[in-house]
């Protein structure tokens, strides 16, 4: 059970235990647990000291590199640990018929109430397949996130003497060209511009009633106004939208060592976020890779 909850922490954490360590931790917990039936030794099994071999364990696992990336393991290692034991004690009162049996669980004490979970094989089972359940979960997330990673590459736009750089996610997908002059529009978050677009621009991207902002030129000082585009295209289930689009002096893109330079290209302002965790905070258009300068 301790292995297959640090190898569950590996894998959140993207790290490539190694098999004898993992092993050897999971032997120390072992050791620990069969302490319980020696009452003499009763007090090794305080909060402090379960804490203690908690951080041992972890620390022969995974060894110690600082202390962030250690504190991330042990908070990891909780979660994974607290997640399980939640999911089997939860199907065990849900598959619990009648008040009898959850009274036969509960004795009353001077100052409260001691409860007793028996564990049969049909929990045993359950936490097997919540075992194998999560480990799938884990290596799907881990996956998506490494083919999400491959894609990323440093993205810096210059518009008008102004510098603003982020991460940028190159999406094969991603097919959206100005339809009058067919040329590539990279899609990036607005907020990133928050500095030089006027907040009544800003709530109108984010409200996306960029048209209307279109007609209102020269209400609000904007000094973009001679690079603005609007550019159409087909949200989900929402027809036909607008976006607004800046043209750029240049974009640089960096991806894995190679760098690609473009001038033609427009800015498609997006009022939200593109990644909920901030991984990236630009849509990078493949065209825009395809030709790189050394």
């Amino acid at each position: 059970m301790d292995g297959s909850m640090l190898l569950l922490t590996a894998w959140v954490r993207g790290i490539k235990a190694k098999p004898w360590r993992v092993l050897t931790a999971a032997a120390i917990g072992g050791i620990y647990v069969t302490l319980m039936l020696f009452p003499p030794l009763s007090m090794l099994f305080t909060v402090i000291v379960k804490a203690a071999i908690s951080l041992i364990i972890i620390a022969v696992a995974f060894g110690y590199a600082d202390t962030r990336s250690f504190a991330r393991l042990v908070g990891t290692f909780y979660a994974v640990n607290f997640v399980a034991a939640g999911a089997v004690l939860g199907i065990y009162y849900f598959l619990m018929q009648g008040s009898g049996k959850v009274w036969r669980t509960m004795t009353l004490l001077r100052h409260g109430v001691a409860f007793e979970v028996q564990m049969g094989g049909v929990y045993a089972f359950s936490f097997l397949c919540i075992g194998l359940y999560v480990f799938r979960s884990v290596v799907s997330a881990r996956r998506q996130k490494e083919l999400v990673l491959t894609h990323l590459a440093e993205v810096s736009v210059i518009i008008g003497g102004k510098e603003h750089r982020c991460t940028g996610l190159v999406d094969t997908g991603n097919q959206l060209y100005d339809p009058l002059s067919r040329t590539p529009v990279m899609v990036m978050e607005a907020s990133l511009w928050e500095d030089e677009i006027p907040p009544g621009w800003m709530q109108g991207i984010r409200d996306s009633q960029v048209d209307r902002l279109i007609a209102g030129l020269g209400q609000e000082e904007f000094p973009w106004q001679d690079r603005l585009r609007l550019v159409p295209y087909r949200g989900i289930n929402k027809g036909t939208q607008f976006m607004l689009a800046v043209k750029p002096d240049t974009v640089v893109i960096v991806r894995e060592g190679q760098r690609s330079e473009s001038s033609k290209v427009l800015i498609g302002l997006d009022g939200g976020k593109l990644a909920a965790d901030g991984s990236y905070r630009a849509i990078i258009h493949p065209s825009l890779v395809e030709h790189r300068a050394g």
